[in-house]
């Protein structure tokens, strides 16, 4: 059968669906205490084959997990809890958002923070992000840390595939850094921010990559507002401030999505109840402080000596 399915001539609709079910039984055979490949090494070249199709890691990503997984009782999932269920919701809702959130970064990093175009696009960013704070708010309230802890993290451990280690699927793959590149990250990160990104944007589509890579050594929006900002002429001019205002704003969104982020991770690897240290994406829990800390570092760069003029 194997053989049958390396010889198909492969649609990425279908490589996506296949690399998404094959994934859940790898992510389940690991959950037991089994090495996949260990046991069943004819899959490997399957899962090459189907990564490259798609330009992707050859393992399923949060994407397979969520956004490529039917709604309703087709949806697969490694549990019948409904908390999964829930979760896996909450995460589909949160990629339209950063989806489109390229294309609007792509017209801030060529636009001028003076530009009377510059503040409603950032506005559109904070709207965005809005809907993210909302969908995380509703994994606070219906999925409880005990049942991510000890019930299902135990699913998104790696799995060895071609001589290296693939993460699961997990909501820590959610590239929320698509938003702080642009706005902040490219030039105002930490070492250990960027090596966790260096790490996580493999497991992304090939445009957000590409999109990495171009903004990845850019000036950010905070710079180059400040940097207009720090002249007392143009620290007047209507359209800067307005477009301070908004980044103002969109920074304090981001900090309280990933205040809510932090808050249930403190409590999913608590002493009493974690199965792990590390956080299912590979990293640990101390980086979501560090990067609320950066972020709060650009929010107060960007109100400064202004704030009594910045809304």
């Amino acid at each position: 059968m194997i053989s049958n399915l390396l010889n198909a001539n492969w649609y990425e609709a279908v490589a996506l669906a296949a690399m998404r079910d094959v994934g859940l039984v790898l992510g389940s055979l690991k959950r037991h205490g089994v090495e996949p490949l260990t046991v069943v090494p004819q899959i490997e070249p399957l899962l090459l084959q189907l990564g490259g199709l798609c330009e992707m890691v050859p393992r399923d990503t949060v994407l397979h997990y969520t956004s490529w997984n039917p709604d309703g009782p087709r949806r697969r999932a490694y549990t019948c809890d409904p908390q999964e269920r829930l979760l896996q919701a909450s995460i589909v809702k949160v990629f339209p958002s950063l989806s489109a959130s390229l294309c609007v970064s792509a017209s801030l990093r060529e636009m001028s923070p003076r530009d009377a175009r510059c503040a409603p696009l950032v506005d559109s960013l904070h709207s965005m992000a809005t809907s993210m704070v909302e969908s995380i708010d509703g994994v606070v309230q219906n999925v409880s840390p005990a049942f991510f802890a000890q019930t299902l993290r135990p699913y998104f451990e790696d799995v060895k595939i071609g001589g290296r280690a693939y993460l699961g699927p997990a909501a820590a793959q959610v590239p929320l850094w698509l938003m702080d590149l642009c706005v902040w990250a490219s030039d105002r990160s930490s070492e250990n921010y960027r090596r966790f990104l260096d790490e996580s944007v493999p497991y992304c589509l090939p445009p957000w990559r590409i999109y990495y890579e171009q903004f990845g050594a850019a000036q950010s929006l905070v710079s180059r507002l400040g940097q207009y900002m720090a002249d007392p002429e143009m620290a007047q001019d209507c359209n800067l401030l307005g477009t301070a205002s908004s980044i103002a704003r969109l920074l304090k969104t981001l900090k309280a999505f990933r205040g809510r982020h932090l808050g249930i991770a403190r409590k999913a690897y608590a002493p009493e109840i974690r199965r792990y240290e590390q956080g299912s994406g590979g990293a640990p829990v101390s980086l979501l402080k560090e990067i609320i800390d950066l972020t709060i570092q650009s929010e107060h760069s960007v109100l400064g000596e202004h704030r009594a003029s910045i809304h």
